[in-house]
């Protein structure tokens, strides 16, 4: 839920300097917990001076009075604390839930209500496709108050009127796009187990609604208007599913991508929005407590950079299937099933403010993420998701001498699907050390490369793709340089790190490798766009298998060790280095990238591994478009699948799975992710240590 790029916290700003390591915490606040204890009592406990929740690292001075581990005010214990309701005793107030646990939940009072009765509105603007997947997934989550509503568009806005009691649904369309509005505002969003019936036949009509249709515009602005006018008395979520550039109306945008710039090593232009339409909306949309999501499924360049704006702002979420088609690609296809199963059933937090707390003497100066900045240390998110990451940055103001240890706290108040107000708080301590090499003793290395993917891509817009790249190397350069002049006895002619950084090199070099950040390999605008959005929302585990993914060969399953999970027998074969090398011909391998799982199979791969595993006799006769394993009754099949099957259970998100031979075209995706590998326009890993290390010995 919480981690910090430092363990251990530099004392000073000017020790903070020298480490030339950056210090910020990595949230993922609202993730999905198998035990959380919430606690229900009328008292929330909180220092009366900093508004802190009290935490397991408060200290008490005696059994009615406290210690703030923040702003160090004393405060009282209510009477109403001295009681447990755990243990049933009288007179322990440090063996309350609150005290014991560093990750609570607290039931709040209507006092920390947004919007009186609120319920969970749920709006879907369409474009034709996708029905009989949200028709699966009708189990959105809420209760029997959740309502939802429909537009669809073209040059003209269609509503529909799924009023309980018509025998059909009504579809009424708005072709004044320019200045739109609710033709019947009252029966436009409905009760969804009241109009089920009717939402069902709708979405079964609408496929063949527009399959002849001749229309190729797309009023995306006007419809969102429409939308926010629908969702603003009482706020939700809004579901925006596009295929192509909106070309008509409000928010219209013309194509910026030059298809001869893409593998350009110079300059890539064009990574910002071309208006702030989107980015205004999304701040009216966020102030009605209403939030964005965007599915882009385009083959097209679809203006990304700015679309991505009417999420970013509102703590929406961006879903992107850049060649999406139903049956030329399964794989993209059984992806988008997957995901849009997972976003309409997974938890959601509506009208939801995130505060960030740190000890006295350190200051947040920075945040990272979907959300809108409302006051210095409070965001506002209308929505709050499972899946959703955040990152800030720090700095120490005052000299932390007086004080052994630092705390921080993030507080995330959210209103439940069920209408409950609830406060998710999480609370963080580290101790403060004084010399440098404990500063990189503690350095947490997959924290740091993910707030420096932060901040590269914030650097990528507003300065220059080049300049985040030559940050990213220096990043490396200054801290192991740095590292080596406090080490007086070391050869100058070696590179050296700190057991903690050993792999900094690597996954910085990773990154730069990244679609976000590469440059000289063919990358499509939109393509590097989600990367960086992808970049500034994903949650640290998710992000590290997107920068380095994990590879492992899989056709010698049955000799691996082995873990039990719940009566399941998984392997637990070895991680193999990132690079071309280690792929043999007679060998079958995994790589897992988070959101796709890759097997490669070798041409000389084993027959009964091929058999028994992939269902067909030999490696001619796999299908090139190969997306599930087969279950057949052998050892390897069980202990592939179950291998498989626990690095899914893993994740939120579930991954799709894309067999891959030689002759596939979809080779390339797997080999650009083998980043030791010299490509013609990056380092190798070798050649790469080599360019640090010159440019440490200048």
């Amino acid at each position: 839920s919480f981690r910090c790029t430092l363990t251990n916290i530099p004392q000073t700003q000017a020790l903070l300097n020298k480490a030339k390591l950056p210090l910020g915490l990595l949230l993922h606040p609202f993730r999905d917990l198998t035990q959380l204890p919430v606690i229900t009592s009328s008292t929330i406990v909180r220092c009366r001076s900093c508004r802190t929740y009290i935490n397991p690292f408060v200290s008490f001075i005696d059994q009615r009075r406290w210690k703030c581990n923040l702003c160090y005010r004393v405060n009282d214990v209510p009477e109403e604390f001295m009681y447990n309701p755990l243990t049933r005793s009288y007179g322990e107030p440090h063996k309350r839930p609150e005290v014991q646990n560093s990750t609570v939940e607290f039931i709040a009072s209507s006092d920390y209500m947004v919007k009186k009765n609120m319920i969970f509105e749920h709006f879907f603007i369409f474009i034709f496709l996708l029905c009989s997947f949200v028709l699966l997934s009708l189990r959105l989550p809420g209760d029997s108050r959740t309502r939802i509503g429909f537009i669809t568009f073209d040059s003209t806005v269609h509503f529909y009127n799924l009023q309980e009691g018509l025998s059909q649904p009504q579809m009424l369309i708005v072709s004044d796009i320019d200045d739109i509005f609710l033709p019947t505002p009252d029966s436009l969003l409905v009760n969804l187990h009241e109009s089920k019936e009717l939402i069902k036949d709708l979405l079964n009509a609408l496929p063949s609604m527009f399959t002849n249709t001749r229309e190729t515009h797309s009023a995306l602005g006007p419809a969102l208007q429409a939308a926010f006018k629908l969702m603003s008395p009482t706020g939700g979520r809004i579901s925006v599913f596009q295929t192509q550039l909106p070309s008509l109306g409000a928010g219209l945008l013309h194509s910026r991508e030059d298809p001869n710039q893409r593998s350009s090593t110079k300059v890539v232009q064009h990574l910002g929005p071309a208006t702030d339409f989107y980015k205004k909306l999304a701040l009216d949309c966020s102030g009605q407590q209403t939030a964005v999501d965007l599915f882009l499924l385009s083959s097209q360049y679809s203006d990304l950079a700015s679309l991505a704006c009417i999420s970013k702002y509102s703590a929406g979420c961006i879903y992107y299937y850049p060649s999406f088609h139903r049956s030329h690609n399964p794989a993209q296809a059984e992806k988008l099933q997957k995901d849009l199963k997972r976003y309409l059933t997974r938890k959601i937090g509506f009208e939801a403010v995130m505060r960030i707390r740190c000890t006295k003497g350190l200051s947040i100066h920075t945040f990272h993420g979907n959300f809108f900045v409302r006051s210095t240390d409070l965001l506002s998110l209308a929505n709050v998701n499972p899946d959703a990451g955040f990152a800030v940055q720090m700095s120490i103001e005052e000299s932390l001498t007086d004080t052994s240890l630092v705390c921080f706290q993030t507080a995330l108040l959210y209103t439940s699907s069920k209408g409950e107000r609830r406060i998710r708080v999480h609370t963080l301590c580290l101790p403060v050390v004084s010399s440098l090499a404990d500063v990189y003793a503690g350095a947490d290395v997959q924290a740091v490369v993910c707030l420096l993917a932060n901040m590269a891509v914030d650097r990528a817009v507003s300065s220059s793709l080049s300049d985040a790249r030559d940050a990213l190397v220096n990043a490396v350069v200054d801290s192991l340089a740095a590292y080596m002049s406090t080490a007086s006895n070391l050869q100058q002619s070696m590179l050296i790190a700190p057991n903690s950084l050993k792999l900094f090199p690597l996954y910085i070099l990773a990154l730069l490798k990244q679609k976000a950040f590469r440059t000289g390999t063919s990358t499509r605008l939109d393509d590097r766009v989600y990367a960086m959005c992808q970049m500034k929302s994903q949650p640290l585990v998710h992000l590290m298998k997107m920068i380095h993914p994990n590879l492992y060969r899989i056709d010698k399953l049955i000799d691996e060790s082995t873990i039990h999970v719940n009566d399941r027998v998984v392997p637990q074969p070895p991680l193999q280095k990132l690079s071309a090398e280690k792929l043999t011909r007679e060998g079958a391998f995994l790589m897992d990238c988070g959101s796709i799982f890759y097997i490669w199979i070798g041409k000389n791969c084993d027959n009964n591994f091929i058999k028994d595993v992939l269902g067909y006799p030999n490696y001619a006769s796999v299908p090139q478009k190969m997306t599930q394993l087969p279950e057949v009754d052998a050892l390897s099949s069980e202990r592939t699948r179950s291998f498989i099957s626990w690095l899914r259970d893993s994740r939120p998100l579930s991954p799709v799975l894309q067999v891959i031979k030689d002759e596939n075209p979809a080779k390339t995706d797997f080999f650009q992710h083998l980043i030791e590998d010299r490509t013609e326009a990056a380092f190798s890993y070798y050649e790469f240590l080599l360019n640090i290390q010159q440019q440490i010995c200048k």
